[in-house]
């Protein structure tokens, strides 16, 4: 029954936990261990799986948990490896490829600047697609404060893209 449960519950939403550990890590390599290091840890954690209502948002949490200790007691300052972005631009002319690559290189770079909770909140809602009560559940934050951090998060983020932006026009 454990397997089972394991097979239909968890291994649907490695992805997801995938992306979230890439997203904050910004290491493909650093990703993956953290994706293994959770799938052992809620394995060995099956006995108790459940007092947890939300077997998803509990992988979420480990996810999140991991890839904060590491990041602190390692203290990197990684980077995002853009090759690695690949844009299916279809019909775009090479000078708006030009563009379409500046802009995210530029969004990059002012998403990497973002606090670590920020940058997981936009994270959880604007990639994922989470709602406001997923999201608390997962973080254990209020609902309220998701959206006042996210909206700065992305007012903060607005206003850097527009600074970088305007200042590599002139």
């Amino acid at each position: 029954m454990e397997l089972q449960t394991f097979k239909s519950q968890v291994l649907p939403v490695k992805d997801k936990l995938f992306r979230i550990a890439l997203n904050m890590m910004r290491s493909v390599e650093e990703a993956e261990d953290i994706l293994q290091d959770v799938m052992v840890k809620l394995w060995d954690k099956r006995a108790q799986w459940g007092e947890y209502r939300n077997l998803e948002a509990f992988a979420v949490t480990i996810t999140k948990n991991l890839c904060l200790d590491r990041l602190k007691s390692k203290r990197m300052k990684g980077h995002f490896d853009i090759q690695e972005m690949e844009l299916d631009s279809g019909a775009v002319s090479p000078y708006q490829r030009i563009e379409l690559d500046d802009s995210v290189k530029t969004m990059v770079r002012v998403f990497e600047q973002l606090p670590d909770q920020q940058r997981l909140l936009i994270t959880l809602r604007d990639v994922e697609g989470y709602s406001y009560e997923e999201i608390a559940e997962q973080t254990g934050l209020e609902v309220n404060n998701i959206r006042v951090g996210i909206s700065r998060a992305r007012k903060k983020a607005k206003e850097d893209y527009l600074k970088i932006a305007n200042y590599e026009q002139q």
